[in-house]
């Protein structure tokens, strides 16, 4: 069962980084047709980069990313090995077969490559059934790097939520190598906020959130962002942003926990289950 798992992760792991995903593709797409004629020029050069990339099996991006993954496992399942491993031997042998950079060092601040893009952040969560969920983000820093988390007082409610992500999106600017994808996350505490973020750029850019309040927050701060005129590249434009996404979770009466993850147009992500 491990070696299955590792097999799967090797292949995910090269796949992600060489096709851009179906719904940022065509949302790029989408963005183009309502673009003035310079912005679409900046919009057509990242199309035809991911064609090419797809066409010949290269990778989007020379940030190949580190490895995310969020992982979800059935109660009923039973695997023979270690998961952990299995995920981290994938990963260690799909970046070496793909030839993909290796992005991660050893230690912070001593900053020793591992030569091999491990370890891989993994998100546990046991669910019912007899399956395993894999969802693999490989995240760029150029964006993550512009990421943010903010600890706001119940008081700064919906506008002090929206006034954070808009901000943070202004100060990040071109360095993020707009049109962005913006996950956040709100509720739960520090680390849990932050987490929801994350995975909140692994939903499709066509989902819609079925809570109708939160469906119209994503649109408020969407049409705040785009409102910016960073753009495509941050030539200016409409595009500053292709889409967002919330994830939400309860919270202490005391606290009001926000965090904005930032994705560039390379927003990768993938899942499989076994």
């Amino acid at each position: 069962m491990a070696e299955e798992i590792e097999n799967v992760i090797s292949k995910m792991v090269v796949e992600a980084n060489c096709k851009l995903p179906c719904d940022v593709y065509n949302s790029i797409l989408k963005s183009r047709g309502e673009e003035e004629e310079f912005a679409k020029n900046s919009l057509d050069i990242l199309l035809e980069n991911a064609d090419y990339a797809k066409e010949n099996d290269m990778p989007i991006c020379q940030d190949t990313g580190m490895a995310i993954f969020f992982v979800e496992v059935g109660q009923d399942v039973h695997i023979e090995g270690n998961l952990t491993d299995a995920i981290n031997n994938g990963v260690r042998t799909g970046y070496e077969k793909g030839y993909l950079r290796k992005s991660v060092v050893k230690d912070p601040l001593l900053r020793e490559n591992t030569n091999d893009n491990t370890p891989a952040v993994i998100h546990y969560d046991i669910v019912d059934g007899d399956e395993i969920k894999i969802t693999f983000c490989p995240k760029g820093f150029g964006s993550e790097n512009k990421s943010k988390i903010k600890m706001l007082n119940p008081s700064d409610g919906r506008k002090g939520i929206v006034d954070f992500v808009v901000e943070t999106v202004k100060e990040a600017g071109a360095s993020p190598c707009p049109p962005i994808v913006i996950g956040v996350g709100i509720g739960g505490d520090f680390e849990l906020c932050a987490k929801m973020a994350k995975q909140a750029l692994t939903l499709p850019l066509d989902y819609e959130n079925p809570d109708k309040y939160y469906k119209e927050l994503e649109e408020e701060i969407l049409e705040k962002v785009n409102s910016l005129n960073i753009g495509p590249q941050g030539l200016g434009g409409k595009t500053t942003a292709l889409g967002i996404n919330i994830i939400k979770f309860p919270t202490h009466i005391a606290g009001l926990p926000v965090a904005c993850n930032i994705s560039c147009h390379v927003t990768r992500h993938m899942t499989e289950i076994i």
